[in-house]
């Protein structure tokens, strides 16, 4: 892969975007990288968890890179969602996504923030949506973000563009994120969590992300009846995993 690092140790796959010289917006190729790892956490049972996270200073991910661009099919109606080689969920990867950011988190960077599962940041990242700015319609970042965030927080990022961009405190406020950390610690925090759910029964925790999800594209009853047969499938395999007795009860943190 050329723009991104992937490396997986004791069930943790690290992805870290790795086109800092372009403030790791996506091309391509990024497209493509990305469509390959989707494939590969899907397929690779050894892989628990997932933590994404960007190499460079400046910025987590600014979104396209409006200078290369990426490959569009001709005709308007074969054009595909970026957010279909870049978003987890999209990809049927339930194996859950903690994203790490710092500085910049903007535009088609939140392709991957409004699928993640557990999104932290530093003390020097800011959130915007640059689209409505430079006469663009925003439509598929901010329809997946009115789904994470009260509904009026995400028009407002929307429709304000670049003269307005979230702060960590706010973006802790209104549940974009659930955790802010000086930047030194930030990488360290990431990996510490997505240890803590790996150590859990895998089927467990995938079981419990997919019907999570799958639940806000469906009626409440519906969902619930989806996930009494996620129940029914899982918990034999995830009771299997753990010792009970073994699980321990006393050693926890309060958030």
């Amino acid at each position: 892969m050329e723009t991104a690092l992937f490396d997986v140790i004791d069930h943790v796959a690290t992805i870290t975007l790795n086109r800092p010289e372009a403030m790791n917006s996506f091309n391509q190729q990024m497209l493509d990288d990305f469509a390959f790892i989707w494939r590969k956490v899907k397929a690779d049972d050894d892989i628990h968890v997932v933590v994404l996270r960007a190499a460079g200073e400046r910025a987590f991910s600014t979104g396209m890179d409006v200078k290369e661009g990426i490959d569009r099919h001709p005709n308007v109606w074969s054009q595909g969602d970026p957010g279909e080689q870049l978003s987890p969920k999209l990809n049927q990867v339930w194996k859950p996504l903690v994203c790490a950011v710092h500085g910049m988190a903007a535009g088609g960077a939140f392709y991957w923030l409004n699928e993640a599962d557990i999104v932290i940041c530093s003390d020097d990242a800011t959130f915007f949506d640059p689209h409505v700015s430079y006469g663009l319609t925003a439509a598929l970042e901010p329809i997946g973000l009115a789904r994470r965030i009260p509904l009026g927080e995400a028009l407002r990022i929307a429709l304000l563009g670049l003269d307005e961009r979230l702060s960590p405190e706010r973006a802790l406020q209104i549940g974009l994120v659930s955790e802010v950390l000086p930047r030194a610690e930030l990488w360290g925090r990431a990996d510490e969590i997505a240890r803590v759910i790996a150590a859990k029964p895998p089927a467990a925790i995938q079981g419990t992300v997919r019907a999570i999800w799958e639940s806000l594209d469906a009626t409440r009853t519906q969902a619930l009846r989806t996930g009494l047969s996620y129940t029914q499938l899982g918990n034999p395999i995830g009771k299997a995993e753990v010792d009970r007795a073994a699980v321990p009860r006393a050693k926890w943190t309060l958030r």
